[in-house]
């Protein structure tokens, strides 16, 4: 058993002297091989990776693939061998032990095609990490949330959810999954460049009847928002962008309209939200992200197709049947037990 942790990095040297010797650190080498793959950085992070850190393998890219595709790039070239790719972020801090029991489950349990972590805030460590927490999951109209997390709502860690879990989506900040089935769904969808391209993956995965869970006997800190802050438009726009997209490549035909439909209008009161917070800048992105979703969406025509015709899980148990904003927003519901009730 073989696993390639495969670290992206795009002009990230800080965040390679600072989370890479973790990781080094505390991945036994007789159980999975550190690469660092490089998404045509312009900074010194090819030099620091080769003074600093000549033990870990390194994949030159020769552009900025973005991390959906760059993923597809690095992987292909990683190389047969590998049961296991671990996508990992390069802001993810790794303590002992970190690796062994996702390992561990995944090969005692071969109905499980993906697993994950718990992710703690590096900057809070009593607190679960915004991208993926406890594990994931998401709701009828597409917003996703975590155990852990609903909305900017991060719950304290206090061994609520310690329990392994059966989870909708697995976060791409520290995702272990079988290789050979990694290519089999065609892996991830580059198109979507960066930002939910994860939530899609897992959705192809968990509709063809495969099984994702969190393991939190697996324990990482995340920085989050390397790359980019919460706050970017840009990272307002792909999220838009890529959530509409989501819904349109997997959403069954049964409720496809009307979720899009109810879609429109729940977008056009988050752009308002943004005008009156004095983010203009967001506001635009929200629109601009969804004129980009219809002028992209034909070419995603095929995939619809393609993945409707693999589902064999409809419905999927773990996305929520109601409205996560009417649950948070209107019956309080501001934590994942809550919603659970």
């Amino acid at each position: 058993m073989k696993t390639a942790i495969v670290i992206l990095n795009w002009n990230g040297s800080p965040m390679l002297r600072r989370f890479l010797p973790s990781v080094v650190a505390n991945t036994p080498s007789s159980i999975a091989t550190v690469i660092v793959a490089d998404n045509g950085s312009t900074d010194d992070s090819l030099a620091v990776l080769a003074s600093e850190f000549p033990s870990v393998g390194v994949i030159r890219l020769d552009r900025n693939y973005g991390f959906a595709e760059g993923y597809n790039q690095a992987l292909r070239r990683v190389g047969e061998g590998y049961e296991y790719y671990l996508l990992l972020n390069s802001d993810v801090e790794t303590p002992t032990g970190w690796l062994e029991p996702m390992l561990a489950y995944m090969s005692s349990h071969p109905d499980v095609a993906a697993c994950q972590p718990k992710l703690r805030a590096e900057h809070t460590r009593s607190h679960f990490e915004y991208a993926g927490a406890a594990g994931g999951y998401i709701d009828r109209l597409g917003y996703p949330y975590c155990r852990g997390r609903l909305f900017d709502t991060v719950e304290t860690d206090r061994g609520q959810y310690d329990d392994v879990a059966d989870i909708f989506w697995v976060t791409g900040a520290a995702l272990l999954i079988r290789s050979a089935v990694y290519w089999q769904v065609g892996g991830l969808d580059g198109r979507f460049f960066a930002h939910q391209e994860e939530i899609d993956l897992c959705w192809r995965l968990r509709a063809r009847g495969h099984r994702l869970v969190c393991v939190p006997q697996s324990v990482v800190y995340h920085l989050g928002g390397g790359t980019l802050p919460k706050e970017n438009p840009r990272k307002t726009f792909l999220n838009f962008r890529n959530n509409l997209l989501l819904l349109y490549k997997n959403l069954p035909e049964r409720c496809l309209r009307r979720v899009l439909f109810l879609r429109f209008w729940l977008d056009a009161l988050a752009s308002l939200v943004f005008l009156v917070k004095g983010q203009p800048r967001s506001f635009m992105a929200v629109w601009q992200g969804r004129r980009a979703y219809r002028r992209m969406r034909e070419d995603f025509r095929a995939d619809r197709a393609s993945n409707l015709a693999a589902t064999t899980l409809d419905p999927i148990p773990e996305q929520f049947p109601a409205s996560l904003l009417v649950a948070y927003h209107l019956q309080r519901r501001k934590t994942f037990k809550d919603l659970m009730r």
